[in-house]
């Protein structure tokens, strides 16, 4: 069975744990929690996995990240870390592409991706999380942009375009720069967390938010989706409206736009197909 035609709740991964939490939603615990779910050049990889196997499953309609244990992820793995600095040039750089391929990979999933934020999220960890569509943290999310503190560069694994994105380059500035802890209740305020919850109550609000998304048309969840994330890259906002006029023609050619408006008629809930 290939990668493609597998079921991602069979998928047997080494460093991320899957679990279905409902019809629809599906929990990806990053399970390493010895290290503080630290990164290795395998978890990159399943990381893309994953994404990939996701992406394949029509059933699947919402993909949660968080962390086993008390950290979301600590970033890359510093053990490993240490054989680096030996690396040539071109040899660093496809390692560099492997992890970024990974994350890029989760970031450009057709579904929605919350991160259930439990703890610290840092460096790659702090990447990671950016590069879900939302983040819910509980009491005890942190996060840091950790690079510059190893001798590293804040521009790594999509930190640097989506960071400043989301706090501005200001805020985005300071954080990367002094590497400092945003703690949760700043995040909050910041914007970095959608919610903020408690400890044990993080992975059931993070499910509500699953089901509210799981009750709407799923091709018209995924095109708004392209559309949100295509359109922070472009340039006008005539670009912009091109996308969206392509992405409504689309939907308008499908069952759901269809069975929504007959479900209002009919003054019942809509049973969406995806078709």
């Amino acid at each position: 069975m290939s990668l493609t035609e597998m079921n991602l709740t069979e998928m047997k991964l080494e460093t991320i744990r899957i679990d279905q939490v409902e019809p629809g939603i599906v929990l990806a615990t990053l399970d390493r929690d010895e290290t503080l779910n630290s990164m290795t050049k395998t978890m990159f990889v399943e990381l893309e996995q994953l994404a990939l196997a996701s992406d394949q499953d029509d059933a699947i309609r919402v993909l949660i990240i968080t962390g086993s244990g008390r950290a979301f992820c600590s970033g890359y793995d510093l053990d490993a870390a240490e054989e680096l600095p030996g690396l040539s040039a071109m040899a660093m750089l496809r390692q560099q592409e492997v992890a970024a391929r990974g994350l890029a990979a989760i970031r450009h999933m057709r579904i929605p991706v919350i991160a259930a934020i439990n703890g610290a999220a840092s460096g790659g960890g702090l990447s990671l999380a950016l590069s879900a569509d939302m983040r819910i943290g509980s009491r005890r999310a942190r996060f840091n942009a950790a690079f510059v503190r190893i001798g590293l560069s804040a521009g790594d694994l999509g930190a640097s375009w989506l960071l400043t994105r989301m706090l501005g380059p200001g805020v985005a500035a300071e954080v990367a720069y002094t590497g400092r802890f945003v703690e949760a209740k700043e995040a909050y305020r910041l914007g970095l967390l959608n919610k903020l919850t408690s400890e044990e109550g993080l992975i059931e609000e993070s499910v509500k938010v699953a089901r509210l998304i799981c009750a709407n048309s799923p091709v018209g969840v995924q095109l708004s989706k392209r559309a949100l994330q295509a359109n922070m890259e472009v340039g006008s906002l005539a670009a912009a409206l091109e996308l969206e006029n392509r992405g409504q023609a689309l939907l308008t050619r499908g069952q759901d736009l269809r069975e929504a408006l007959e479900a209002i008629k009919g003054k019942r809930p809509p049973s969406f197909n995806g078709r």
